[in-house]
């Protein structure tokens, strides 16, 4: 899956891996027949969104160590549920998004316009 496109057509950059972030944790926000979540936004987090994530039961701050999985603050990149982003956007606070490291697939759910007016600029 090393061919994976990106929202703006070209090969899909890695996220984060630190924390080591992606459904198959590789960094990479791609996504596969068992990923339902369809986990491809790569988001840096902010404190309004890691609150309202929580609120709806998605604690993405606390850690859980038998996941390997360190809790996020603010600053943070992670890959998101792209309907949890959608969410997010519905409710005013979602977060900005890199949109070299999200995954093409992002367009079934949110449009590329969407994904722009929220890009993170490094």
């Amino acid at each position: 899956m090393t061919d994976s496109k990106n929202v703006l057509g070209d090969t899909l950059e890695s996220c984060c891996t630190d924390p080591m972030t992606g459904y198959y944790r590789d960094g990479l926000c791609r996504t596969g027949g068992q990923d339902f979540g369809l986990h491809v936004i790569c988001a840096v987090m902010t404190e309004e969104f890691l609150e309202f994530t929580k609120s709806k039961g998605n604690d993405l701050t606390t850690p859980v160590p038998a996941f390997r999985f360190p809790g996020l603050k603010p600053g943070d990149r992670w890959c998101l549920c792209a309907a949890r982003w959608e969410e997010a956007l519905l409710a005013g606070v979602a977060p900005p998004v890199v949109l070299s490291a999200t995954h093409a697939r992002a367009l079934e759910v949110v449009s590329l316009n969407q994904l722009k007016e929220h890009a993170f600029n490094n």
